[in-house]
């Protein structure tokens, strides 16, 4: 008898099909968010749930009675969404897709960089609002990219792929502070600059990119007080997780000029971020496409169903979080 598998959102299709044959798949057929009871359901009847960066699985969701649920394979390499603490107490076994998505998302960490330091997303809003109106000397004037400071706060693997694009693509100056580790990175090919504080980053960064996990230790670690070190011409990017920065300390700095700009792909409560970030000019928003591409997305489900396929055949699994 087939296991049964619960998918909380729709996967792309290679993927999808192979679930099929694999599995009694169960799919959210509407791709609509699903509801803290409707997880609950899922892990009463189901040998295994797929959710995304995009479901809540804190622990009253998690200590739900007469689980059948033994393993939460999840698409996404974050895994904030899920209570570790309490799937561990519950007996629950948590996967994520690491290594497959760095460069896609560093892609689009280096877009909103572009987007924001030339004013690529208000450029386009004027061009379409048919209120440009024609090239002028000091129309638009923005901020160089080439040869400026990059400041990345998390060098990770994903910090370290997009301080290649900047460094090697457009000749930009690479800083970095890592909040959760102080270990030092020697990569010859960036002759990247270790700062012992995230004050001495945020001074020095003429384009600040957040890489860092979620978690206690990074919560509002963009604030009011720690905007007030960066420079009024610089330029903050997030492409990690929206709670890393105070959305409201961030509005307040745009709005007062404080700093030039943002490039966004993460919100606090996404999808439901603040209605001040939509009046601002200075701020390029884009709706979580991290890892949005269809290789990418192929191969995050590719690793579910490694991590799947170990888990029922009782083999190491290829990427345990818990």
């Amino acid at each position: 008898m087939k296991k049964k598998v619960f998918i909380t959102r729709r996967w792309t299709e290679s993927v999808e099909t192979k679930l099929r044959n694999l599995y009694d798949v169960t799919l959210n057929e509407s791709d609509r968010p699903l509801t803290p009871d409707e997880f609950k359901v899922a892990l009463q009847n189901y040998d295994a749930v797929c959710p995304t960066v995009c479901d809540s699985f804190p622990a009253d969701v998690l200590n739900v009675e007469n689980k059948r649920c033994k393993i939460l394979a999840n698409f996404g390499v974050g895994y904030n969404h899920i209570d570790i603490a309490a799937a561990k107490e519950n007996g629950l076994i948590v996967t994520n897709t690491p290594n497959v998505l760095t460069q896609s998302t560093a892609d689009i960490a280096m877009t909103l960089l572009l987007m924001t330091a030339r004013r690529g997303a208000e450029g386009d809003r004027l061009v379409r609002a048919k209120k440009w109106t024609g090239w002028c000397p000091t129309s638009m004037l923005s901020s160089n990219v080439t040869g400026a400071t990059l400041g990345l706060i998390g060098f990770g693997r994903i910090g370290q792929a997009m301080a290649r694009k900047a460094h090697h693509g457009f000749d930009m100056n690479i800083i970095y502070f890592n909040p959760s580790a102080a270990d030092e990175y020697v990569i010859q090919d960036l002759n990247a600059k270790r700062c012992n504080t995230l004050e001495e980053l945020l001074r020095q960064a003429d384009f600040v990119s957040l890489h860092c996990p979620a978690g206690a230790n990074t919560k509002h670690l963009i604030n009011a007080e720690t905007l007030k070190f960066m420079k009024p011409t610089a330029h903050l990017i997030n492409t990690a997780r929206g709670d890393v920065v105070d959305s409201l300390a961030l509005i307040d700095a745009l709005k007062t000029k404080k700093i030039a700009g943002a490039g966004l792909d993460v919100y606090e409560n996404e999808p439901n971020l603040n209605a001040g970030f939509l009046e601002l000019e200075n701020a390029a928003l884009l709706p979580h496409l991290g890892s949005a591409t269809l290789e990418t997305r192929t191969a995050m489900g590719e690793k579910v169903l490694a991590n799947l396929a170990a888990y029922f055949a009782g083999t190491a699994l290829p990427d345990l979080v818990v």
